[in-house]
């Protein structure tokens, strides 16, 4: 399967508390951490409800 490293670029102070429950979930806590991920519908409506505040790069099969 694909993965994808996702970012953390901008705060989720003053944003919905959704906003921060899904960001919790995709593993992020501190400004520009970066997890990866597996590419699949989950993660990928994850990243789209917090598409402002995060970066995603796809990540190369070695």
């Amino acid at each position: 399967m694909s993965k994808i490293d996702v970012t953390l670029v901008k705060s989720t102070i003053g944003r919905p508390g959704k906003h921060g429950r899904v960001i919790r979930s995709l593993g992020l806590k501190k400004l520009n951490q970066t997890v990866r991920h597996e590419v699949n519908p989950c993660i990928m409506g994850m990243v789209g409800k917090v598409s402002h505040l995060v970066r995603v790069q796809a990540v190369e099969e070695e």
